[in-house]
């Protein structure tokens, strides 16, 4: 990328092992993410690109000395960051904060590419067992895999911050992929009532399919009374906000119940919000938060292995790689939720 709305395709110099904890891993699938558009709209223009994409799963070709964990051959799912899954922080399930840890994209390394380097391979892949490069014939395996990567879990996550469990009702605020994997998410860990607030019929559609009970399409203020109506006045116990923008964050603030929760996983695209008087009064808890989703994945990897689960549905268009400018204007303009690039 090389600012708002340029997006490239650029061939460079093969990945090589830098060092001995490195892995080359050639792409099956990669994709573009929700807050990949937040530099398409906003960067400014640069005369060096920055490589992007921090989701990938594919296909071990080369490790360095120190792997032990992976060999040639072996089918794996890449977390977004990279990570030792040893440091402290990693112990305590926050592997976002590794002490030798990093992020995919940006200046790094970019995972929307044919082949790429991982550093600390051993704590950053996840070997899918029996499963090949086809996800054995099936697309939608190969989707769902991939949303492990980042989509599901970061929705995950923020249904696990946030406390989600049977008897508790939750408003989702967001109909985008992360937004409608928190649904799939408190479906799951057995969520009483979901509330999903969005306004694109084709999302909120598989919204229900993944678990909310209701739909409410009014925003700002008209979505806040809608909400308190549907909770007899209450509002919910949790409030999940997976957009990143202030009036997503101030509608959170309105909705949720005293002694309630608000799991932030949206990346904040401001920096100021209402935290005092509201927050204060009713003993709210504010979390969330970037994903650890190398945390999760062992816990949810046999549930898309088995069926159980079908995150990759967030996935409704697919393009090669070489179309990666496309992808971006395509979910930029909202013609597509998400989009799997292929090499």
């Amino acid at each position: 990328m090389y600012g708002a709305g340029d997006v490239r395709v650029e061939t460079v110099a093969d990945p090589a092992i830098q060092e001995p904890t490195d892995a080359i891993i050639r792409t099956v699938r990669s994709c573009v993410c929700g807050s990949d558009l937040h530099p398409f709209r906003t960067m400014p223009a640069a005369e060096t690109g920055s490589p992007m994409g921090h989701e990938v799963i594919g296909i071990v070709e080369e490790t360095g000395a120190d792997i032990t964990t992976l060999k040639a051959g072996d089918l794996v799912v890449s977390s977004f960051t990279y990570q030792d899954n040893t440091c402290v922080h990693c112990r305590e399930g926050f592997h976002v904060s590794c002490r030798h840890g990093g992020f995919f994209g940006g200046q790094g390394v970019g995972l929307q590419a044919e082949y790429v380097r991982i550093p600390q391979a051993d704590g950053t892949l996840v070997v899918v067992p029996g499963v090949d490069e086809t996800g054995n014939g099936s697309e939608e395996l190969l989707a769902s895999l991939l949303t492990l990567s980042d989509v599901y879990l970061t929705g995950y996550h923020a249904a696990h911050m946030g406390r989600v469990g049977p008897g508790k009702t939750v408003t989702v605020v967001g109909d985008g992929a992360v937004g409608l994997s928190a649904v799939l998410a408190c479906r799951e860990l057995g969520a009483e009532r979901i509330i999903l607030m969005g306004r694109h019929t084709a999302r909120t559609d598989l919204g229900k399919d993944f678990g909310a009970t209701d739909v409410v399409a009014e925003r700002d203020r008209d979505g806040i009374e809608r909400v308190r109506e549907l909770t007899s006045g209450e509002g919910t116990h949790v409030v999940i906000e997976a957009v990143g923008h202030l009036p997503a964050h101030e509608q959170a603030v309105g909705v949720v119940r005293p002694g309630g929760t608000i799991s932030r996983v949206g990346v904040p695209q401001f920096t100021e919000a209402p935290l005092g008087g509201r927050l204060f009064r009713h003993s709210i808890t504010l979390t969330g938060g970037t994903a650890p989703v190398r945390a999760y994945m062992e816990r949810e990897l046999p549930r898309v292995l088995s069926g159980q689960i079908t995150p990759g549905r967030v996935f409704d268009r697919s393009m090669s790689l070489d179309r990666a400018p496309e992808a971006y204007a395509a979910m930029d303009g909202r013609e597509a939720l998400k989009v799997m690039l292929v090499p």
